[in-house]
């Protein structure tokens, strides 16, 4: 289990100081670092359909980049090229630990780990992102230089790059294994690997106001609320029929704010919009054998940990948690009040033992319900 140090800074002096302020470079901010996964681990991720891959590269001073799966990287020589997996944490559990010093941000606002294998040479050109990211460097050494945030024209280098003009650097640095870059949204960068190298990046997306009300409409529809019609029975006479004047106006305005008003809908929304799964899940086949009530309650008394799956995401609103409410993978799950403790845990931590469960199993609608995630393989314990 890795521990994040930022020397001279608390977390919240970070939040204050940094946080989607200025980029940070933090020198050995995991100390002691090694791969959590391998190249050749990695290659076996991404010659998997189900898994989001890319391979950069340049040749003949044009840049290159295709989508996976891949079976051999034997044409792109030594040098020169990268290796891009996104949502690792989705597959193997020992990377999925690189999230967990992190957990200063809620989870919410994580979107994923990226994981790249770098060539000397290798990397994927300057660009700017639009989200939070910590990159931890690896195995290897890879050459930083981040820019100032500010206006860059910015072009596409291949159809799937898109990269910016040249900046000055505010950043310029070599990264060793254990060095941690900070980079927040807006600040143009761009890494070169000097040798044969991993990275490992821990980003954190924020959802735009027009995703936001996108998904509301999808939402609406798919539970069927907000049917009732605008209404206006003590409407006057209209004498220019092709205005809306300011009555009409705020009508209109004011349904959507009623909308938008009511609690007890947004708060689904909310719930189940953020908890959706922004990835593939390893998700268990259906013909796997099921665990019956008695045996999950065993594994727990026997001293198994509880693991939640990597990339599931599973929330509680402060509003409604007291009821016994939570969200797990864009889906509402009502329970009971007397349960909010369990619940509580279910949804902060990522390994649950008995003494945090136990609680929960005195409830037969609890131990009905988290027997159902572990079948579902949204949790899942230790091997024997």
């Amino acid at each position: 289990m890795y521990s994040l140090n930022i020397p001279g800074l608390s977390y919240e002096e970070f939040l204050l100081n940094y946080w989607q302020q200025r980029p940070l470079l933090i020198r050995q901010g995991f100390e002691h670092f090694n791969d959590t996964i391998s190249a050749d681990e990695l290659a076996g991720l991404a010659a998997e359909e189900e898994i989001e891959s890319r391979l950069v590269y340049r040749k003949a001073g044009q840049w290159h980049a295709e989508h996976g799966p891949f079976e051999c990287y034997d044409h792109l020589g030594t040098k020169g090229w990268s290796l891009i997996v996104q949502s690792v944490d989705h597959w193997d559990p020992r990377a999925a630990e690189l999230i967990r010093p992190f957990d200063f941000i809620p989870n919410w606002r994580l979107d994923d780990l990226m994981v790249s294998f770098a060539a000397p040479g290798g990397g994927v050109g300057p660009h700017i992102d639009n989200y939070d990211v910590f990159i931890i460097q690896g195995s290897g050494k890879r050459h930083w230089r981040v820019g100032d945030r500010g206006q860059y024209k910015e072009f596409a280098a291949h159809d799937a790059l898109l990269h910016t003009e040249d900046f000055e650097a505010i950043i310029d640095a070599e990264l060793e294994a254990g060095d941690i870059l900070y980079i927040p949204p807006g600040f143009p960068h761009e890494g070169i690997s000097t040798e044969q190298s991993m990275s490992f990046s821990v980003g954190f997306r924020t959802t735009r106001s027009a995703d936001l009300f996108a998904g509301l409409a999808d939402f609406l529809a798919e539970h069927d609320y907000g049917k009732d019609l605008i209404e206006d029975p003590a409407r006057s006479h209209c004498r220019n029929p092709g205005e809306i004047n300011n009555t009409d106006y705020l009508l209109i305005k004011n349904k959507i704010d009623a909308l938008i008003a009511n609690d007890s809908l947004m708060h689904q929304f909310v719930g189940e919009y953020i908890s959706r799964a922004k990835h593939t899940l390893d998700l268990l086949e259906e013909n796997e054998e099921p665990f019956s009530e008695n045996e999950v309650l065993e594994n727990l008394l026997q001293g198994k940990l509880l693991h939640k799956l990597g990339g599931l995401r599973c929330f509680y609103l402060q509003q409604e948690i007291e009821d016994g409410i939570i969200y797990i993978d864009g889906e509402q799950i009502v329970l009971a009040a007397s349960l909010s403790a369990v619940l509580i845990s279910l949804c902060d931590k990522q390994t649950l033992s008995r003494e945090q469960l136990s609680s929960g199993f005195e409830n037969e609608l609890f131990a009905s319900f988290i027997t159902g995630q572990i079948n579902q393989g949204r949790w899942y314990f230790d091997e024997d």
